[in-house]
């Protein structure tokens, strides 16, 4: 039989699927108490050890609604669905190192491709009974943000006296890691964020930053483990350099959404992804993106709770949601999350037309320019020629003859940070904010500085 049978996955959980393996491992032989590795152990187990509980998969007992499939071809020989460390975790053979690590649910572990896509299509009914779906999230710069201490500015000296406890962390938001040589500031909103959204989906954290940071994070964000368990994804445990990937993710790709402030970081999944606003509360933070503005601290201040940017997707998230299960009794396994995202995005500008004026170059089609793509996506129409039916211009300075025509005919007329704001705050922008007037400020603003 396959270890990974419906069982062990049938609660959505990669934490469950670990807690199964060490149950049923560490009372594989009563001739040997030793357990599989752990995080952060040192030293693999032993050959015979893993023969032994290797085994012990063969007689597990079936529990209700799993159908046991058997990892064997018409010739009776393993498929090997999986292994830890060289050993299929079916039959103990030793094999070469194949498959895909998921070393953040237990290290060593490795699953060849047919059986993930085989526990990814049982998931699903589990998804359509619990009517949850999979959020993977970011933590840099998503759900908080972290400074080493010597990168505190003098003017950021003061928060020194507002860290909380790590003792209890519920309740805090600004914390000083010693051990870490650190200081981290939790988003405002993240707790309600995290348990609204627990309501509706299996969560995932996945970062750049290494696995202990990724794990100290998550204490921070989770002090009982009830929203990630050992869902806690780092560069560590990714299959490609320097980027992310759902490959580590045992969720269908069409019944998953990610948040992340970095788009690029998600070269394969782009119709998954959320991208949010950076939180930039440190100084050092906004000096990493070479920002010449003041950070939060050292204007003493923070995002709003209830106008920031995880309130706003929070409002996203449940509408494609609501979407994705809006027929209850629907077989949800040929539905797309990605397409209630997209219609999610329509919204935004729905009703607004607009046209372009000296915003491209001038020898290229303007529908094939981004700025154009990502209006559309967002539900504006978009024309080379004003008429009456053109809601707002958009032009990067005002002696241009559509810009004039729009200030005759009452039409907004804004820059382009219009439409990028739209797409990045996920909500249609006050044009007031984005003035050619407001341009000319802010650029006049940077050229002092």
């Amino acid at each position: 039989m396959s270890v990974a049978s419906d069982s062990p996955v049938h609660s959505s959980s990669s934490d469950d699927l670990a807690a199964f393996l060490d149950a049923e491992l560490d009372s594989a032989s009563d001739a040997s108490s030793d357990s599989l590795p752990s995080e952060e152990a040192e030293d693999d187990t032993e050959a015979s050890n893993h023969e032994s509980k290797s085994r012990k998969f063969e007689h597990l007992e079936t529990v209700e609604e799993v159908e046991i499939e058997e990892a064997s071809s018409s010739k009776g020989e393993c498929e090997h669905p999986g292994s830890f460390g060289n050993m299929c975790f079916v039959c103990g053979q030793k094999l070469e190192e194949t498959g895909v690590s998921f070393r953040y649910i237990h290290k060593e572990m490795r699953l060849n491709q047919d059986e993930i896509s085989r526990l990814r299509d049982s998931d699903m009914r589990f998804l359509q009974r619990q009517r949850k779906l999979y959020l993977v999230l970011d933590l840099d710069h998503t759900l908080l943000n972290s400074t080493i201490l010597r990168d505190l500015k003098p003017e950021e000296e003061y928060l020194n006296r507002h860290t909380h406890s790590l003792q209890d962390v519920s309740g805090g938001s600004l914390f000083r890691m010693e051990f870490m040589h650190m200081m981290t500031k939790l988003r405002p909103f993240v707790q309600s964020f995290l348990k609204e959204a627990s309501e509706m989906f299996v969560m995932y954290i996945y970062t750049m930053g290494d696995r202990p940071y990724a794990r100290q994070m998550a204490k921070l964000l989770d002090p009982k483990g009830e929203y990630f368990g050992d869902r806690i994804i780092s560069r560590d445990d990714g299959t490609v350099r320097h980027q992310k990937s759902l490959d580590v993710v045992l969720g269908q790709e069409s019944a998953v959404l990610i948040l992340d402030d970095t788009e690029n970081a998600w070269p394969n999944h782009k119709d998954n992804l959320i991208v949010t606003e950076r939180y930039h509360f440190f100084a050092s933070s906004c000096r990493q993106f070479d920002h010449k503005y003041k950070s939060l601290s050292e204007l003493k201040s923070d995002e709003s709770e209830p106008d920031g940017a995880l309130a706003t997707v929070l409002k996203v998230i449940k509408q494609a949601h609501a979407l994705f299960f809006e027929n209850v009794d629907e077989d949800i396994s040929n539905k797309d999350v990605r397409l209630m995202l997209k219609q999610v995005r329509k919204e935004i500008l729905k009703g607004c037309k607009v046209v372009f004026s000296r915003v491209f170059p001038t020898k290229a089609k303007p529908e094939d320019h981004p700025l154009w793509k990502m209006a559309e996506e967002l539900g504006a129409t978009c024309a080379t020629e004003v008429d009456a039916s053109v809601t707002h211009v958009v032009a990067m300075e005002m002696g241009t003859e559509k810009a004039r025509w729009a200030v005759r005919e009452k039409k907004f007329v804004v820059h382009r940070g219009w439409i990028d704001a739209a797409n990045y705050l996920w909500k249609k922008q006050p044009e007031e904010n984005f003035s050619l007037e407001q341009l000319k400020k802010q650029q006049g603003t940077t050229e002092e500085e």
